[in-house]
């Protein structure tokens, strides 16, 4: 069988660790990307996944080659990376995570000096110099020593903290369960929900052990949370992925909310608190946009992916965005998706509206969103999008991430993935069977369009 081959995007550098993504790759990468922010002071952090004891010293190494100084801040969640990286007044940070993906993968994701990963045009800019491949070597009298820092995880902690009524939620006295899936939070998020007065109820907390579930926090993933919910009598329970930059909810009940809800119900407080522009990518749901109409704030959409939702919302002064993937960016706390900071603001609705989760969740607009994955060669799926557009001419799709067409009450979402040979279809409409007509009639047109 043929090895994954290495996946290179806007969302980083991605592979199966040790076979794809190798020392060698990571140590040329980072010495790139020390080469275009010049010689500063980079952070670096990991996710739990073993092959981080091969892939960070390859990392620190490309650094110090080209004069950067690394700052180590271990094993912390991706959005405590991010924050590290602006209070440390850093030049950058590599990120070794693979974040939703399984075990045996691994990646490299790059922030710039403003905390936000690189846009588009910098990737391309940095994925220039890595295939040139000239990086201009420091002295070995020259070569800088690698820093520790260990506090970015609690500093992280503590900003979230400060950015949500702390006293309203304490005095809610919630029980909440959570499932780190023995991830990059399994330290962070059971701390940060005691500092908040919470009970907690704590699964999957395991560093260094094997992930437990598939851990992208979708809905088919939840049964052990789900079981401890109703178990401990909790009032609800969050699931983070390896490296916490997204939160699935589930009820009271043990019923998970849906990872499109994840965004709404964040959203939906702070625009009760500060109201502003709200962006989300392409396939988020369009209660977005109802609960951007009801504050009397504009929603912009993007291509899919963290860099285009971060990059308008810094060009529009957003107060949140994100995506449906249970992704969420509150940028006065942290400018990136932040599964720790979604947490909070979810139990601040909880307590300034002193209900449960699942009676949040009624006060939102109601869809139903079906997202399905289908194994495409790329040559397949660009023909497929190509007689896609034609079909639906007649309705204007959007084509900035693949091929959008909407109607009135539904939309549908075609879309090859960036970082898997998958064609991504997403589709949405009041009821659940229209929207799965939709997506089998979209696949009505694909199995002709890539027969051998």
């Amino acid at each position: 069988m043929k090895a994954p081959t290495l996946k290179i995007g806007v969302a980083g550098v991605r592979g199966i660790a040790g076979v794809s993504l190798t020392p060698s790759i990571a140590a040329s990468f980072a010495a790139a990307f020390g080469v275009y922010g010049g010689p500063r002071r980079i952070v670096v952090g990991a996710d739990p996944r073993p092959s981080r004891a091969m892939l960070l010293p390859a990392v620190h190494a490309g650094l110090l080659s080209v004069g950067c100084t690394p700052v180590d801040l271990g094993v912390l969640p991706m959005p405590a990376l991010h924050h590290g990286l602006r209070t440390l007044g850093a030049g950058g940070g590599i990120g070794v995570t693979a974040s939703h993906h399984p075990w045996e993968w691994n990646a490299l994701k790059f922030i710039g000096a403003d905390g936000i990963v690189l846009r588009p045009h910098q990737f391309v800019e940095l994925l220039d110099l890595y295939h040139q491949g000239v990086y201009p070597r420091v002295s070995h009298e020259a070569i800088p020593e690698v820093e520790p820092d260990d506090g970015a995880e609690a500093r992280h902690v503590e900003a979230v903290l400060a950015g949500v009524d702390r006293e309203r939620i304490a005095g809610a006295r919630l029980h909440v369960a959570i499932d780190a899936c023995n991830g990059a939070a399994a330290r962070s998020a059971p701390a940060l929900l005691a500092a908040l007065g919470c009970r907690v109820t704590a699964v999957h907390t395991e560093i260094g052990t094997p992930f437990p579930r598939p851990p992208e926090p979708a809905v088919e993933n939840l049964g052990d949370l789900s079981a401890a919910v109703r178990a401990a009598g909790a009032d609800l329970g969050f699931a983070l992925d390896a490296d916490a930059d997204r939160l699935a909810v589930v009820d009271a009940r043990g019923e998970p909310l849906g990872e499109e809800t994840t965004l709404a119900l964040v959203a939906r407080r702070v625009l009760q608190r500060d109201p502003g522009p709200v962006v989300v990518s392409l396939s988020t749901s369009r209660m977005a946009d109802d609960l951007a109409r009801a504050a009397g704030v504009p929603v912009f959409r993007t291509p899919i992916g963290e860099a285009h939702v971060v990059e308008r919302m810094r060009d529009c002064g957003a107060a949140v965005g994100g995506e449906g993937n249970g992704g969420v960016i509150v940028p006065a706390i942290n400018r990136c998706r932040d599964g720790l900071a979604a947490m909070a603001l979810v139990l601040e609705s909880m307590a300034v509206e002193d209900r449960g989760v699942a009676a949040l969740r009624d006060a939102l607009p109601r869809y139903a969103t079906i997202k399905q994955g289908i194994p495409c060669r790329t040559r397949d799926a660009v023909a497929f999008l190509r007689l896609v557009r034609e079909i639906y001419a007649d309705r204007a799709p959007d084509t900035a991430d693949g091929v959008k067409v909407e109607w009135p009450d539904r939309w549908l979402h075609l879309r090859l993935a960036r970082t898997e040979s998958v064609l991504r279809v997403t589709a949405e409409a009041a009821e659940p069977a229209a929207a799965q007509a939709l997506v089998e009639e979209a696949l009505d047109y694909f199995r002709p369009a890539a027969a051998p």
